[in-house]
């Protein structure tokens, strides 16, 4: 299992969010590079994201699934990773006691494939730069979300 953690600084709801919005996928997980499609209902259990992995033109097309979800507290996935497996990703988003954002941890297993062969700490090194650096990204992501709502103002009515 890889863990990888970071703080937030804001409400799980705004993590939550970035993970809701299926077509935003590409712009957090280091690797896919296109979305094709999104199930109606994502991410409801059972609905996928049909991405692209890769720059084209070698792109993969692939598919990722939501496991479970509780929203605002965590969303599993079944992602593949191609020729290399599948894994099993959980997201979990928890307020900050002092209520200054979220801790967002990610842990990914390889459950499937070639990559589950390889030993932890191998799979570790593979892939726990991609997942911080994918955290950062879901945090920024959030975090732009959540200034653009503080951001709106009403115009006055003339």
């Amino acid at each position: 299992m890889i863990k990888t953690s970071r703080v937030v600084g804001t409400s799980p709801d705004n993590v939550f969010a970035v993970l809701a919005d299926g077509w935003s996928y590409a712009g957090w997980v280091v690797g896919n590079s296109h979305i094709r499609d999104v199930d109606a209902g994502w991410p409801s259990v059972g609905t996928r994201i049909h991405h692209s992995a890769g720059a084209w033109p070698a792109q993969i097309e692939d598919t990722t699934t939501v496991l479970a979800v509780a929203p605002g507290k965590y969303l599993e996935l079944e992602a593949h990773l191609w020729v290399l497996g599948t894994a099993k990703v959980r997201i979990s988003m928890a307020p900050m006691h002092n209520g200054t954002g979220t801790q967002v941890i990610m842990e990914e297993e390889i459950v499937g494939g070639p990559a589950k062969r390889l030993p932890a700490l191998v799979q570790g090194v593979m892939f726990r730069p991609r997942n911080t650096e994918s955290l950062a990204r879901l945090g920024d992501l959030a975090l732009g979300r959540d200034t653009a709502a503080h951001n709106t103002t009403e115009a006055p009515l003339q």
